[in-house]
Order: C-alpha cells, then sequence, then structure tokens
C-alpha cells in the first residue's frame, strides 16, 4: 500500500516541473517588466515558450533530474520594451530567460529547484540563450545535425505563451515528417551512439561485471536511440508516431502499425520500465545507476537483438570494430 506505479511517479514529478516552470516565468516576467516595461509584441500573451527536452519532455521526469530546456520567442526583433528604463525586445527575453534559470538553479537552504541544462538550444553552448521562433525554424531546417533532430523528438512545451508554441510544435512537426534516406540515418544515429557511450564512459568498463543501467549495452540510451530512429525513420509514413514524446507511447504505435514485431515492442517497453525503476530507487538512496552486470539479463538480450536487428544492415566495418551494438 502506498506505492505508486513507475508511470504515475513520472507523472507527478513531471507536473510538479511544469508548475514551478510556470510560477517561475511569471515571477521573473514581474522582475522584469517592472524594471523595463513590456516588449513590444502581437498579442497579450508572454511572447515567449519554454520547451523542455529529455526526460521532462518525454513525461519521464525521475527523482534528481535536471531540466532540459529551450527558450524561443516572437516578438519584433527591432522592437523595444515600453518603460522608462526602455531595453531591445531580444535583451528583454534573454534576460528572461537568465532570470529563470538563476532562480530554478539559486541554492538555499533547503537546495536548489532543479539543475537546467541548456545545450540543446540551437548551436548549442555557442548560440544564443533565446531563439526567435523564425531563427528556431531556419536552424532547425538548415544547420541541424541528426542528433538534434533525435532531441527533437522529445520536445515539448511547458510553459509560457501557447500561440510561440504552435509556431515551434509545426517545426517540429515538419522536421520529425520528413523523409529521409534510411540507410545514411541508421549510419549516424549508431555513431552517435557509439561516440555518446565512449565519451561517457571513458577509462570505465562497459561490458564487465557492472552494468551502467543507463549508457550501457543494452540500456536505457540504445531503447531511446532505436525509437528516435524510428520516429526520424517512418513518421513521414505514418505521422502518429511524431504526436507523442514519450518512449512508451511511440513504441505501442510502432507495435500496431507493425513497424516492430508486437513482442519485441512489449520487451523494450519492459525493459524501459523496469531500468527507470531501478535507477528511481537508486537515485533515491542517492547511488549511480549501476547494477551487477547479471542483473536484467533477459531485458539486455532482447534490447541489444533489436538493435543488431535494426542497425545490423547498415554497419560498416569500422561501426563493427569500435564495438557498435
Amino acid at each position: 500500500a502506498g506505492r505508486l506505479p513507475l508511470m504515475q511517479v513520472s507523472d507527478k514529478l513531471t507536473w510538479i516541473a511544469e508548475v514551478i516552470l510556470e510560477q517561475v516565468l511569471a515571477v521573473a516576467w514581474a522582475d522584469l517588466t517592472r524594471k523595463y516595461g513590456e516588449p513590444e509584441r502581437d498579442s497579450s500573451g508572454y511572447g515567449f515558450a519554454v520547451f523542455a527536452y529529455g526526460k521532462l519532455g518525454g513525461i519521464e521526469l525521475g527523482y534528481g533530474s535536471d531540466l532540459d530546456l529551450v527558450f524561443v520567442y516572437d516578438a519584433a526583433r527591432q522592437g523595444v520594451t515600453n518603460g522608462q528604463r526602455s531595453i531591445d525586445n531580444a535583451v528583454f527575453y534573454t534576460r528572461l530567460g537568465q532570470r529563470m534559470i538563476h532562480i530554478l538553479e539559486t541554492r538555499m537552504a533547503m537546495g536548489q529547484l532543479y539543475e537546467v541544462d541548456m545545450r540543446l538550444r540551437p548551436s548549442g553552448e555557442s548560440g544564443m540563450l533565446v531563439s526567435t521562433a523564425q531563427g528556431f525554424r531556419s536552424y532547425q531546417q538548415e544547420s541541424a545535425w541528426t542528433w538534434e533532430h533525435q532531441a527533437l523528438v522529445r520536445a515539448r512545451f511547458v510553459a509560457g505563451d501557447p500561440t510561440v508554441a504552435t509556431q515551434v510544435e509545426v517545426v517540429r512537426a515538419d522536421i520529425l515528417c520528413q523523409p529521409r534516406d534510411e540507410a545514411v540515418l541508421a549510419r549516424e544515429v549508431q555513431k552517435m551512439r557509439d561516440r555518446m557511450r565512449k565519451h561517457l564512459l571513458s577509462g570505465e568498463s562497459i561490458d564487465g561485471g557492472e552494468f551502467h543501467l543507463k549508457q550501457g549495452k543494452g540500456g536505457i540510451v540504445d531503447i531511446e536511440f532505436m525509437v528516435q530512429y524510428a520516429v526520424l525513420a517512418w513518421s513521414y509514413r505514418v505521422p502518429e508516431l511524431a504526436c507523442w514524446p514519450d518512449n512508451v507511447r511511440i513504441l505501442e504505435i510502432l507495435g500496431r502499425e507493425g513497424l516492430f514485431e508486437q513482442q519485441e515492442c512489449d520487451a523494450l517497453t519492459g525493459a524501459y520500465l523496469a531500468y527507470r525503476s531501478a535507477v528511481h530507487q537508486l537515485s533515491l538512496q542517492q547511488q549511480p545507476g549501476v547494477v551487477p552486470g547479471d542483473r536484467f539479463g533477459d531485458f539486455r538480450a532482447a534490447v541489444c537483438a533489436k538493435w543488431q536487428q535494426l542497425f545490423a544492415p547498415y554497419m560498416t566495418t569500422s561501426d563493427e570494430d569500435t564495438g557498435v551494438q
């Protein structure tokens, strides 16, 4: 009694984060408009939207998860605020984003709200903190890497102005549903996965006596990458794949549409939920997401088998040599 299923825990943690983000945005807006007045814009809303990626975007937040955020605004770039200390719109919205991050990350006696990761914004750490809606569209269409389109699978509006959000959601749907060369896509996904594993597990034994629940072969990220590949490869034929940001519902659609065997979808979903449940429990104990290597053997085997079946036809010799699984 008193125990909630994993999906309900993630839902509630996600809802808490969304409420906090909306309130933090309201506080930051009030602070800045007192100083500078309101920015020139076409609607009565903020003219500013907060999109979540990663675990928050996928409605899969865990204990201790950080927030992967992207800020987008839609207001006249040459416009200014209407206060006595007037500033350019672009400066106002940049300061709005900065203020939100400061509130979220400030450490107080009771701790901090969240760590914030902004690296998934257009151009990453070298890009502007806040993008215009048109700038976001142009970047996704002309400059984004495949891994950035993978990340877009989990992008979801969580706070701010719905009219701005609609513009971004149209871009997301257009990008995810465009036809792609499946062979090229498969090789790019494999190479990114291999680079990620090498970078994040450098100096550690990936296949030794421990299983890294997130980054290990047959783990969480392998499942996420297969789901993202499927969305990018087949959404132009099955647009419903692009409607949802969470892995479980996407796997349901893949099974229903016959793109994955239903038995495979069941195994991947079971593995994904089991891994995430273990990560939640370890996080509450302030332990890393690592378990003995013989745990979850059947799930790992099923995930690796599906990875091999999905990507082996496109593997190059170098992929095999570097241990892409």
